[in-house]
């Protein structure tokens, strides 16, 4: 429903120069997807000012231009313009305003922190479902608005692509909505406008720093959905420095938080661990009780998840009696240390993971390695374009395997060459400890011919994605998909 300018801009600090009453249709940020009767906001990026397109916005349609300088452009005589500090701020607050803050209609979690975000708003979404209610997905493997899987360009997308998805959550009468929060899309103010009725935090290990830079800018960025602005109950991790720092903050600023670790001083901590092929059995101490289950994921980073996702649940109002309960059924989180299973595997155990962190690695081959008693061979490789100084460090942990096989990942415009140099500078010379192939459908046909009956591969960097990006071109490849075709061949014939 349209919304005039003096309506829509109301709470926002502003200047309207030009008719106030200007109907606005809808909120664009990219000029070349303006329709009729939107408003162009002109965000100021770290690349390019969207300042400059603003003539090609009104070109297809735009009436209200929302600036952080007055313009001067010949054909701009009937277009009203409204002058703001901060375009990206004024866009979130607005998009929040034009789909009548849908966030306050239901409960919305965020989750940040390096890894496990999207295990844990899976298990959040499964828990919450089991309990009866009406749930949304929000993160890196896409969005689940009505039951179907939507895939994203973002991990959290920007504010008016989020507002009006939050708005069909609304409509879709969602009763609880999980979303993965990046530290992008908090230092880019994608979530400003949010009500958060939960914000937890999993941890925090290198990455992104060739956008952060520092430890500590990518620490502060993912603080900030902790600060004043976001104010909800919170639940965080303290097996970490980070963790605990988080505790401080918000403990100074009185906050309802609950704790989740391996360290007994956590609120939710495990006081003992079985972990299994297909599931793990926790004594888990939740807030003053002890509880022994079954859940169906395995590792001990899922330990953390489970414990993240148990602690939002209860800050939710359900019960730990229908959390647990919620575990008796299968939980599927794609890409996340997901089985692959075909008729004929050889007796060889392979495992597909997201890990494209070196803690995420290290703690993922940590987790094959406890479910084999024979060797754990990995394949993985790492992106291109992005943060360079974790490959060596992805090498290195990588030689917890007790074979390698270093391919590409997503090289896009890099050469896959120079990024695996990269990684093998991090990982010295172990004699014949790791070879090198390229091709990643290659690299993980020859683990499976260097398997015996009885080990495990794992195939890390990529898990959910079902392509590759290369040399700008986007090319269909599914780990998983790849993986049973490989054993198949190596297999099926026997």
């Amino acid at each position: 429903m349209a919304k005039t300018c003096a309506e829509l801009f109301s709470q926002i600090d502003c200047t309207i120069i030009g008719n106030a009453d200007e109907p606005i249709e809808g909120i664009a940020y990219r000029s070349d997807k303006v329709k009729p009767g939107d408003a162009f906001f002109c965000i100021v990026g770290k690349v390019t000012d969207g300042h400059s397109f603003a003539q090609d916005a009104i070109n297809h349609g735009a009436k209200v231009l929302v600036v952080e300088r007055k313009l001067y452009l010949a054909d701009a005589t009937d277009v009203t313009e409204v002058v703001v500090s901060d375009s990206r701020k004024a866009m979130a607050a607005a998009a929040a305003a034009f789909n009548d803050f849908p966030s306050t209609k239901f409960s919305l979690v965020g989750i940040t922190g390096t890894n496990g975000k999207t295990t844990t708003t899976y298990l959040v979404n499964h828990i919450a479902s089991e309990a009866g209610m009406k749930t949304g997905i929000i993160g890196t493997v896409g969005v689940i608005a009505d039951g179907t899987l939507e895939k994203t360009a973002n991990t959290t997308p920007e504010s008016s692509d989020l507002q009006a998805l939050l708005g069909r959550m609304a409509q879709n009468d969602r009763s609880v909505v999980a979303m993965e929060v990046s530290s992008h899309a908090l230092d880019l103010l994608r979530t400003w406008g949010c009500h958060f009725a939960v914000t937890a935090f999993t941890n925090l290990t290198q990455d992104h720093l060739d956008y952060h830079h520092t430890f500590e800018e990518y620490f502060e960025a993912k603080a900030l959905l902790f600060g004043k602005d976001y104010p909800s109950k919170r639940v965080i991790c303290i097996d970490d420095k980070w963790g605990k720092e988080l505790l401080r903050r918000c403990s100074s600023a009185g906050d309802d938080i609950i704790t989740t670790g391996f360290e007994k001083s956590a609120q939710i901590h495990p006081e003992e661990v079985e972990y299994f092929q297909t599931h793990t059995r926790v004594k888990l101490y939740a807030c003053g009780s002890v509880y022994d289950f079954d859940y169906p994921l395995v590792g001990k980073f899922n330990v953390s998840n489970m414990m993240t996702a148990f602690g939002i649940a209860l800050s939710l109002g359900i019960t730990a009696h229908n959390i647990i309960a919620s575990f008796k059924k299968p939980v599927f989180v794609p890409g996340r240390l997901q089985r692959v299973h075909t008729a004929h595997d050889g007796g060889v155990s392979i495992f597909v993971d997201y890990a494209h962190t070196p803690d995420a690695l290290e703690k993922a081959l940590s987790a094959v390695k406890a479910l084999s008693d024979n060797r754990t061979i990995v394949v993985f490789g790492c992106g291109g374009d992005r943060d360079a100084t974790k490959r060596p460090l992805m090498g290195k942990a990588a030689l917890a395997a007790d074979y390698v096989v270093v391919t590409s990942d997503n090289p896009r415009t890099e050469d896959p060459q120079a990024i695996i140099r990269d990684i093998v500078a991090g990982m010295g010379e172990p004699a014949g400890h790791y070879e090198v192939e390229a091709d990643r459908r290659a690299a993980i046909a020859r683990a499976i011919a260097l398997a015996k009956p009885g080990d495990s591969i794992l195939v890390a960097g990529k898990g959910h994605e079902d392509y590759q990006l290369v040399a700008g071109r986007v090319l269909q490849f599914d780990d998983a998909v790849v993986a049973a075709e490989e054993l198949e061949r190596a297999f099926g014939a026997q």
